[in-house]
């Protein structure tokens, strides 16, 4: 049998392992209506939490003691879902109630349509009926977190009551109302990890880089000086030689010199040979 529930009211349960489901149905584009979130915190019989470790959601998916974990949200017949499942039979001694909490991404839960919690037996699955449900109702509309129930002791039984209580100021509110320390700025980086928004690539450095360097300059050879007044100057090439006189050898032109610097020596020239004679020229005449 399911029970339908009211605000404030109660049923005892009978499973010891229980799927609390929370379903709501998406707006349509640009409706603003915002992504749910399930959540759940274990208390001690003072109301507050043990430590941090009790408060299971989305960037603590699972309790230490894995009696209470989130499964994850599905797409169904009539629009989302996110559940967790805790494990009653197993349950330390210490914990007396355990809330369950939807949250909204900084969007007011006026937006949201269809909200209701679910109980189903673990060991049946989410697919039949329900053991019991809530039709979870705001009450101002400007809440972005709400208790939809809770699980609590009353002896050695388990009971669910629905609540449909609110906070304005967001899961970090309600969880640092029952004692969890929350660090604001963490909180927001964790928020934006669980719903990302696109980012600018940014500009790859190294490629930058290379966009904007100039290419190597090649420096042009230099150009050779005209050489200077009063400096050694490159040898000149030697002059070609003059044919040979006829029927004396000819002397070897030296290098010419640059100007204002000594000149090489030139090659000693032989003198005549003392012993050569002319040959005979003309018609000759022997003496008889």
């Amino acid at each position: 049998m399911t029970h339908a529930m009211l605000k404030g009211s109660n049923v005892p349960l009978e499973a010891m392992a229980v799927h609390a489901v929370l379903r709501w149905t998406p707006g349509p584009a640009g409706s603003g209506a915002p992504d749910i979130d399930v959540s759940a915190l274990l208390l001690s019989p003072e109301g507050r939490v043990r430590s941090d470790e009790d408060f299971v959601f989305y960037n603590q998916p699972r309790h230490p003691s894995g009696t209470v974990r989130r499964l994850g949200k599905k797409r169904v017949a009539d629009g989302l879902s996110d559940s967790v499942q805790a494990d009653l039979a197993g349950m330390d001694a210490e914990v007396d109630r355990i809330l369950v909490v939807a949250s909204a991404d900084g969007v007011p839960f006026e937006h949201v349509r269809g909200l209701r919690i679910s109980l189903y037996d673990a060991a049946a699955g989410a697919e039949g009926d329900p053991y019991a449900y809530f039709d979870v109702k705001p009450e101002t509309g400007a809440e972005t977190a709400l208790i939809c129930g809770e699980l609590y002791r009353r002896g050695d039984t388990w009971k669910f009551r629905a609540l449909g209580e609110g906070y304005s100021n967001g899961l970090v509110g309600l969880a640092t109302d029952f004692g969890i320390s929350v660090d604001e700025s963490e909180a927001q980086s964790g928020a934006e990890a669980q719903h990302p928004e696109p980012r600018q690539p940014e500009p790859d450095s190294e490629a930058a880089t290379q966009h904007t360097a100039l290419p190597p300059t090649v420096a042009p050879p230099a150009p050779t000086a005209a050489p200077g007044y009063g400096y050694p100057q490159p040898p000149s090439q030697p002059p070609p030689a003059a044919p040979p006189g006829y029927g004396y050898p000819q002397p070897v032109s030296a290098p010419q010199g640059g100007y204002g610097y000594p000149q090489p020596a030139a090659a000693a020239v032989p003198g005549p040979d003392p012993h050569f004679k002319l040959p005979p020229q003309g018609p000759q005449f022997l003496a008889r």
